[in-house]
């Protein structure tokens, strides 16, 4: 019988390349499971397109899902409701879109934001917050967020290496504001030569959104050509929504 790896502390996380498939033993796309999380793993676990996705008491699980829900950035659909919405953002100066000026504010509210009956992204644990936040002193991890007269309203979070990016959560507190911040960074996305945005898991939400699966092999090979080279710059602001009006 295969067993998922338990992966020591100063031990290295398996290659995805390299799992065992179709195992009925094992969870699909779960790679390996640690005590604990840091900066570290974290940033060695995305080098390799493996994220974490558990709740406490249990280990960490770490994930490389096959296929790979992806959002291609050119390909963002863009309903009439929400252009009506952009629209109504760029010539009102109370609407903003904001980049890493509440980095801790927004995993903390995606975190608390009910989903699907729950209360929240139970996987977004105290730890998850605590490494996340050190990502984002790091350069590594960003925040996007909708404001609105002075307050926070909605917006998302995620990790980017070179050009990979991967998306994390979102949150919305009014109507169309996490859909707002997705809008404005696939623009920027598609300017600064960004592709995909890493999905992780197939979600129905996320096809209406124009994310699809893309085969595990072309995904991680497609890391590999992006993920060394050089980051861009996370400086922008609402008028990236010019170009998808």
């Amino acid at each position: 019988m295969t067993v998922t790896p338990w992966i020591l502390d100063d031990e290295p996380l398996p290659s995805p390349k390299n799992a065992p498939s179709n195992d009925p033993n094992i969870p699909s796309g779960l790679i390996a499971l640690t005590e604990s999380i840091s900066t570290q793993r974290l940033i060695e676990a995305y080098r390799q397109g493996i994220f974490p996705w558990y709740s406490r008491p249990g280990p960490v699980m770490w994930w490389c899902t096959s296929p790979r829900m992806v959002l291609e950035t050119s390909k963002f659909k863009v309903s009439q409701s929400l252009k009506k919405t952009i629209r109504a953002v760029l010539l009102n100066p109370s609407w903003e879109i904001r980049v890493d000026c509440a980095f801790k504010e927004v995993i903390q509210a995606c975190a608390n934001s009910p989903r699907n009956g729950e209360i929240g992204d139970t996987w977004i644990t105290p730890a998850i917050i605590e490494y996340y936040g050190e990502l984002h002193q790091m350069g590594l991890a960003h925040s996007v967020e909708t404001w609105y007269d002075g307050q926070l309203v909605g917006g998302l979070y995620g990790v980017n290496l070179g050009k990979m990016l991967y998306g994390e959560s979102m949150f919305t507190r009014v109507d169309n504001a996490s859909k707002l911040a997705l809008a404005a960074l696939c623009a920027w996305c598609v300017q600064v030569g960004i592709r995909y945005i890493d999905c992780q898991q197939e979600t129905s939400h996320l096809a209406s959104l124009g994310a699809s699966p893309l085969p595990q092999d072309y995904f991680l090979n497609w890391l590999e050509s992006q993920i060394d080279l050089p980051a861009p710059l996370w400086n922008w602001d609402k008028s990236v929504l010019l170009e998808i009006q």
